[in-house]
């Protein structure tokens, strides 16, 4: 049988800024007790802005959920040929231009920055920059960059 691997044309391609997600007090608990950060600045208002911080401040790796969230057309996508049950996550990186926050809203564009192919797998890496939205919904103020790979193995792997 033939591997099914994802569309190395894909490799380049930007997809559109997604919808607005906004960051709320009760997500950023709940994602800093699931990833045992204890921090006060992630569970109580009043630590995080005796820390200089404007709400709830989100741990580092809370981008990931809105990162996640526009990897998803990528991963949907019927033409990129991805099977979602033949991916095995690889690494992930992240880079703060300033925290998140309860109360930002964000929009983020996608990019496939890479499909290589070896043998029956495939390397996928996709970068999402995360941008405050502007009031029209549009990229604003740069917050943080998720690049993610991704191994994606083929049927007869």
């Amino acid at each position: 049988m033939a591997s099914t691997l994802p569309d190395a044309g894909f490799a380049g391609r930007e997809y559109p800024v997604t919808a607005p997600y906004s960051v709320g007090r009760e997500k950023i608990r709940e994602f800093a007790t699931a990833v045992g950060s204890q921090h006060p600045a992630h569970h109580d208002l009043v630590a995080a802005r005796g820390l200089g911080y404007p709400d709830l401040v989100a741990p580092p790796t809370f981008a990931v959920v809105v990162a996640q969230r526009a990897e998803s057309q990528y991963v949907a996508d019927p033409a990129a040929g991805i099977d979602f049950s033949r991916v095995v996550h690889a690494d992930e990186q992240f880079t703060h231009h300033r925290p998140i926050v309860a109360g930002d809203e964000l929009v983020t564009i996608l990019h496939v920055d890479a499909v290589t192919q070896r043998s029956s797998i495939s390397m996928v890496t996709t970068r999402c920059e995360i941008h405050a939205a502007s009031p029209e919904g549009a990229p604003g103020e740069h917050v943080a960059t998720v690049t993610s790979s991704l191994v994606v193995r083929g049927e007869d792997a």
